[in-house]
């Protein structure tokens, strides 16, 4: 057993209001010169709908992350020893062209500054960031199908819906349904664009599990883009290099939230240490049943708590603080302990490290809760009612396993009538206590995780040992293959 340390996050869906603020900040912050117009780190889409870029979840056409071939695993896209057959070496078929985002375009303000007195208001035409000339019709952008902005004809091109057809799934308007999905890097165990770069310009950093991107060994292969599944690895057109989401590593290092967590209004995101077991990380990602991919990479978590684990940690170099904040950790809690959070796209088999907590609103919001009150005939039939279907849930959240979305959801119904029963006077909720498999003080814990946590709470980030670096130059040039 080799025990490492990863950075992870865990976003809660049912606070998620689409204020895009985390993708504004991110921008300003990372991508907000010339060659990364077009590039957004963090991104919001509303669910159900294409994504950015367009249909981004369909791997059939992409080929990203990992599939197995003959029991064994294999990147979709192939190895990066593969990828360098004459035949493709400079010609990738799978990756996502500039269409597949959106071509970025800004005004000519100056027309409106400096036009003169004139009968009619001046207009500023779109114009391109890439080419610099005029576009005659906007045809996409960054949240282009916002707020199911595109309709039937959008929302029935999600990926997830293919096996929803008929009665379960209604997109006319007065029935619809929709979710946000705050989108980032996912800092995978398995990553697929790391297995995928030619050049070894990718690497995951063995302290905290961030993965970058070296800008001195890259050589703008692009096979990292059509390899990463999540399409969160993009190409500047200016630089030739490619780039990424860094988890404001900079800030990471000093013990502050990344830039989308410290500036979202709702607070819904949780950041905190987590310990796995390196050596069985190729064992999970192989696991053949897509559906118990997510029980494969939830057993690679180990207990902070457990002395054989803490003893085993120090042996393998994870420092005091590390371990203490992996014990105080609010995504251990949220992922492992109440068994809340989901991993994106698990079937993709990287392993992702940024989970999600279902959402409720969509179902709470149109609740009729019957007056008896009673565990089982007034409160969890409700869970048939969600106008977002557990199984539309479930095919982006667990591999197409509804149990863990339902198990979930019921824990959140369950805590919200705990506590509005204590509230009401009513004490004596042993079966609904029961029911969701859960004790009382863990449902209170929960709720204050969920409801009233302070920073403190909500963001467990140990400092950085810089003092065991090594010299970066000393490895330079080391690893990977470079023309």
């Amino acid at each position: 057993m080799k025990i490492k340390a990863q950075i992870a996050m865990v976003i809660n869906l049912d606070k998620c209001i689409g204020c895009h603020t985390c993708s504004v900040t991110c921008k300003n912050t990372w991508t907000n010169r010339s060659g990364a117009e077009y590039m957004w780190f963090n991104n919001v889409e509303t669910k159900p709908g294409a994504g950015y870029p367009d249909q981004w979840e369909d791997q059939q056409r992409y080929k990203g992350g990992w599939h197995l071939r003959k029991g064994q695993l294999t990147l979709r896209s192939g190895f990066r020893w593969q990828g360098l057959s004459l035949s493709r070496i400079f010609y990738n078929p799978n990756s996502p062209t500039i269409d597949d985002y959106y071509e970025p375009w800004t005004y000519d303000y100056q027309k409106l500054l400096k036009s003169p007195v004139r009968r009619h208001m001046p207009t500023a035409r779109p114009q391109s960031l890439l080419t610099g000339e005029y576009i005659e019709k906007l045809r996409k952008g960054p949240n282009w199908d916002d707020d199911l902005a595109g309709g039937p004809q959008a929302g029935g091109r999600d990926p997830n819906l293919r096996d929803l057809l008929g009665e379960e799934v209604r997109l006319e308007f007065e029935k619809a349904f929709m979710l946000y999905l705050p989108r980032l890097c996912e800092h995978c165990l398995n990553p697929g664009c790391v297995a995928s770069c030619p050049s070894g310009a990718i690497y995951k950093r063995d302290e905290d599990g961030i993965v970058l991107v070296d800008q001195e060994k890259c050589r703008g292969w692009r096979y990292c883009t059509s390899g990463c599944p999540y399409k969160k690895v993009y190409y500047n057109w200016k630089t030739y290099k490619a780039e990424k989401c860094t988890f404001c590593y900079p800030r990471v290092e000093e013990g502050v939230a990344t830039v989308c967590s410290e500036t979202c209004p709702g607070r819904l995101r949780y950041m905190g240490v987590l310990l796995y077991d390196a050596d069985r990380v190729p064992q999970a990602a192989a696991q053949p049943d897509e559906q118990a991919l997510y029980q494969a990479q939830l057993e690679l978590f180990l207990d902070p708590h457990d002395p054989a684990v803490i003893a085993q940690a120090r042996r393998d170099g994870i420092q005091e603080d590390w371990l203490a904040a992996a014990q105080k950790s609010p995504v251990y809690k949220l992922a492992v302990q109440y068994g809340l959070a989901l991993p994106l796209h698990p079937e993709f088999r990287t392993l992702p490290m940024v989970w999600y907590i279902p959402p409720l609103s969509p179902m709470v919001s149109v609740l009729e809760f019957r007056a008896s009150g009673s565990v089982t005939t007034g409160f969890f039939p409700t869970l048939e009612q969600m106008r977002a279907p557990v199984q539309y849930l479930a095919n982006f959240l667990t591999g197409g396993n509804p149990q863990p979305v339902e198990r979930a959801l019921r824990r959140l119904l369950g805590m919200r009538h705990f506590m509005r029963s204590l509230e009401n006077g009513q004490e004596n909720q042993e079966q609904l206590l029961e029911t969701i498999g859960l004790s009382e003080q863990t449902v209170r814990h929960m709720y204050r995780l969920l409801a009233v946590a302070k920073y403190e709470d909500r963001i467990v980030i140990p400092l950085a040992h810089r003092e065991e670096s090594r010299k970066a130059h000393q490895e330079q040039g080391k690893v990977g293959y470079a023309l």
